[in-house]
């Protein structure tokens, strides 16, 4: 079942929060900054939070965030996170993961969802085939300020 991240339940995707940075190495992990940090996806227009349960348990979540497109000159949906708990991946939770948030995108008016994945992510890419995504020509750049 997939659901928005409320005030009642944001305990439960934090662990999950953790462990996705902690896949991409992330030196940042902090609990307290993550419980602040998304809890501005919770009743926003900034962006939606989701949890997946299975047998009540949380094995994944995804996040939109709003962003912009300039080639188009609208706002577009941005998948910035979707992470599946290892020992449930390969039996479709991040497809239906990924559904949802094109539905929700779609709710919400976004004429596009988009996001990344890091090269070496052979299984997520494997996926975003699965699911009729198109892979992108642009190289993504950062530089910290």
């Amino acid at each position: 079942m997939i659901e928005e991240v409320t005030h009642e339940n944001i305990d439960e995707v934090l662990p999950l929060i953790r462990k996705y940075q902690e896949f991409y190495g992330s030196p940042y992990v902090a609990d307290e900054k993550n419980r602040v940090f998304f809890s501005q996806f919770i009743n926003s227009d900034q962006g939606v939070l989701h949890i997946y349960r299975y047998d009540g348990k949380a094995i994944g979540f995804s996040t939109i965030y709003n962003g912009f497109s300039s080639t188009r000159a609208e706002t577009v949906a941005i998948l910035n996170d979707l992470y599946v708990l290892p020992e449930f991946r390969g039996k479709g939770y991040g497809k239906q993961l990924v559904d949802h948030a094109v539905k929700a995108a779609k709710a919400r008016g976004y004429s596009r969802l988009q996001w990344l994945t890091a090269q070496d992510n052979d299984k997520a890419q494997k996926l975003y085939k699965e699911v009729g995504a198109i892979k992108g020509s642009w190289f993504f750049y950062t530089k910290e300020t």
